[in-house]
């Protein structure tokens, strides 16, 4: 684990205060973007999220961050991310090069664990004994025993470790992946989560391979597995993008975002399909929804988020082709709202990759590509 060092720079913990109930004060002068309301969900209940300006802190020790592979909210609200180093430029880390170009800055650790102000509490990661490192991090999740759970975009296996960094258990063999209805091997598990019922770690199995696949959480066991529509996954099925509705493909071609929700339904985003699909635990499927299926380039379903609410009512799905981050009525999945749109300014968004919510209110989001930022948002007023 690595040490933190020094105090945090940048305002302080007033100064932030007061710039936000400034700028809330602006932005509720404003009147908002209003939801496009095609469901029963009653309109005061679809939030209306602004940016908060004074998030996240500097991060200490002169660190930066690459693309933003992954983030969790853990019961303490303690945002964990997961980045990627290796998307870094010589030019981002000119201090660690051998010999500096620049007075800032240094790779962080792969792995960070966040308090609810954005400090960083403790961060860790990177190769070590007993297991391969990934060379394209993805996805992370902590369970309900509080192991972290770390995926990859281009390789073949997750990894289970403890809070400070240990390594438990790896699932799958790094560099083999004998496709989608291989019961052990994986191909690019880009999302995960872990079922408290069963202790069963659900996968969207999905960057090489075109599944859902689902292990026992504790020994690695290979357990069951389907594709689009509850099928048998076919690797050699292609289709012409963007995606026709009314002939959906009858199978997934990027498997990217997964989410369990509290009454045991699996939701699943299919990145390039343009879709979200739910299901049972056992693979029965439910319903679909388009988003935007005229989306070409990456597609519209990235990554899946749930309001926090007692009964789960708000699907969340980051769109990062678009820009946008929907929202859906979880119950039929009908589209409620959307906010954000492509630009560098604070709530704009760059490659949107990853979206999460605490209970304290705020939702968070993470940017790849040439975005490379967390950015936090909260709710305006009488939402």
């Amino acid at each position: 684990m690595t040490p933190i060092l020094g105090e945090e720079t940048g305002m302080t913990n007033r100064n932030r205060i007061l710039y936000a109930l400034a700028f809330l004060l602006i932005t509720t002068a404003c009147e908002p973007e209003t939801p496009q309301q095609t469901s029963g969900v009653a309109s005061e209940a679809v939030p209306d999220w602004v940016i908060d300006p004074t998030w996240p802190p500097t991060l200490p020790n002169d660190w930066i961050l690459g693309d933003i592979r992954g983030m969790f909210i853990d019961d303490d609200d303690h945002l964990w991310v997961v980045h990627m180093p290796s998307s870094l430029t010589r030019q981002e880390i000119g201090a660690e090069m051998d010999p500096p170009i620049a007075d800032c800055c240094f790779t962080a650790p792969p792995v960070l664990e966040l308090d609810s102000e954005g400090n960083v509490l403790q961060a860790w990661g990177g190769p070590g004994e007993g297991y391969t490192w990934f060379d394209q991090e993805h996805g992370i999740y902590i369970d309900y025993n509080d192991f972290v759970w770390l995926g990859t975009s281009n390789g073949n296996h997750i990894m289970k470790f403890t809070k400070d960094g240990n390594h438990v258990l790896t699932i799958g063999t790094p560099g083999e992946n004998k496709g989608s209805n291989d019961p052990g091997s994986l191909g690019g598990p880009a999302n995960f989560f872990v079922e408290a019922s069963t202790n069963e770690i659900f996968v969207a199995d999905g960057y090489r391979n075109k599944r859902v696949v689902v292990f026992d959480a504790a020994t690695g066991e290979y357990l069951r597995h389907w594709g689009a529509y509850g099928q048998i996954p076919d690797d050699n099925y292609s289709y012409d993008y963007p995606v026709d509705p009314d002939n959906p493909p009858q199978h997934y071609s990027t498997v990217h975002g997964i989410i369990g929700s509290s009454d045991g339904l699996v939701y699943v985003a299919d990145r390039r399909g343009n879709r979200i699909q739910a299901f049972t635990q056992d693979g029965e499927y439910l319903m679909e929804r388009f988003v935007l299926p005229e989306t070409g380039g990456s597609g519209t379903g990235f990554s899946l988020g749930l309001s926090r609410d007692p009964e789960q009512r708000i699907l969340y799905l980051i769109d990062g082709t678009n820009q946008r981050v929907w929202m859906l009525n979880r119950d039929d999945l009908e589209i409620l709202g959307r906010f954000g749109r492509p630009g560098r300014q604070a709530g704009e968004f760059i490659r949107a990759h990853m979206v999460v919510l605490d209970s304290r209110g705020y939702l968070y989001t993470g940017e790849a590509g040439n975005g490379r930022r967390m950015q936090r948002f909260i709710r305006n007023n009488g939402s």
